[in-house]
């Protein structure tokens, strides 16, 4: 069986304190889908938090094609973005954006002090969020005459099958999704259906 779920969160979570020698950290985790989406939120961040030092983060976008990015800000190289990066893995989640903002309180804390304090941070953050767990969905179009409608309607209901978009003009226009470990059944299911074309939309 083919991996066909993955986690991501809701919406944007609480923020998050945490403070350390004086330095005081503020976490935020926020759905993104495009580095458009992790621009805005950092944009907002700065407003918001406009005499603070750092602002380090590491987001992860897709699904079965990953993106991510970590990133310093200014602090010594792999001491923040990448243990933020670490929890976003350990929390095994994607569309993601995790937020470290730093206020220097006037005691330096190190590497390894930066490490396990970015690291927290960012662990308070996604403790904070709703994490929900969702299906890797395939889109179908299924094209057909009234005639059909009733055969193409029971195997929908028998099957569960999301219809996300329907057209009915002249014939039938069904777009329909399918989880990822279901496709191909469903697929073959109304191939052999006569005077019903299905095809894959990308």
């Amino acid at each position: 069986m083919l991996e066909d779920s993955y986690k991501t969160i809701k919406k944007a979570s609480k923020e998050t304190f945490f403070k350390e020698k004086g330095s005081k950290f503020f976490g935020y985790t926020f759905p993104v889908l495009s580095e458009d989406d992790v621009k805005t939120c950092l944009e907002e961040l700065k407003k918001k938090h406009h005499s603070a030092r750092h602002f380090c983060y590491a987001y992860q976008i897709g699904i079965e094609d990953i993106k991510f990015r970590a990133n310093d800000d200014g602090e010594p190289n792999n001491s923040a973005g990448l243990p933020i990066y670490g929890q976003i893995q350990s929390f095994e989640v994607t569309n993601i954006l995790v937020v470290s903002v730093r206020y220097f309180g006037g005691t330096k804390l190190g590497v390894g002090g930066l490490i396990s304090a970015y690291k927290t941070s960012a662990k308070l953050s996604l403790e904070s969020s709703e994490i929900l767990e969702k299906t890797i969905n395939v889109h179908f179009q299924l094209n057909f005459g009234y005639e059909m409608m009733n055969a193409v309607q029971r195997i929908i209901k028998e099957k569960n099958i999301e219809i996300i978009n329907q057209k009915l003009e002249m014939n039938c226009e069904y777009l329909i999704s399918i989880r990822k470990n279901d496709a191909d059944a469903i697929f073959s299911i109304f191939k052999t259906l006569y005077k019903v074309e299905i095809k894959r939309i990308v």
